[in-house]
């Protein structure tokens, strides 16, 4: 069974908001060492474990971001992104529901295709959905009294 690689994590991923690439690296973390136990040959409990911890830190890790969208008025002042962003995390975690429910009737998704969805699915909202929240995030941090 052939594997996507291991995501490497690069300064392409920082977004230079430290606590959201705190938690992206972690995931990335996370998401290594579920291709490794998955291209050993994974039962139905290494997945149900596998998308459980994924799930948690995922649904912990879109918290935090929406929360920082409150915080410095993403929400308010860029709603359509805003909305966008928020909306792709929902999506990902129907996703990742939906492989869970699978599991329960004892389907098991292909390791390599699960893999290259996790794996494409984080690369792709860093680069092209967080980075600008990010940007947003930082100029306000800029503007903030006290700021240098």
């Amino acid at each position: 069974m052939e594997n996507p690689a291991p995501l490497v994590w690069n300064d392409s991923l920082i977004t230079g908001v430290a606590e959201i690439d705190e938690q992206h690296h972690i995931l990335v973390h996370i998401l290594n060492e579920a291709g490794e136990k998955l291209s050993r040959g994974a039962n139905l409990d290494d997945y149900e474990a596998i998308t459980h911890e994924l799930l948690s830190y995922a649904l912990y890790h879109f918290e935090t971001e929406e929360a920082l969208m409150q915080e410095y008025g993403y929400a308010q002042d860029e709603a359509p992104d805003a909305h966008r962003h928020e909306a792709e995390h929902r999506s990902f975690t129907q996703q990742v529901l939906a492989v869970r429910e699978q599991l329960k009737a004892g389907i098991l998704t292909p390791p390599d295709s699960l893999m290259a969805f996790l794996n494409d699915w984080l690369l792709r909202h860093i680069m092209l959905t967080d980075k600008r929240l990010a940007a947003f995030i930082l100029a306000r941090r800029c503007k903030a009294p006290g700021s240098s």
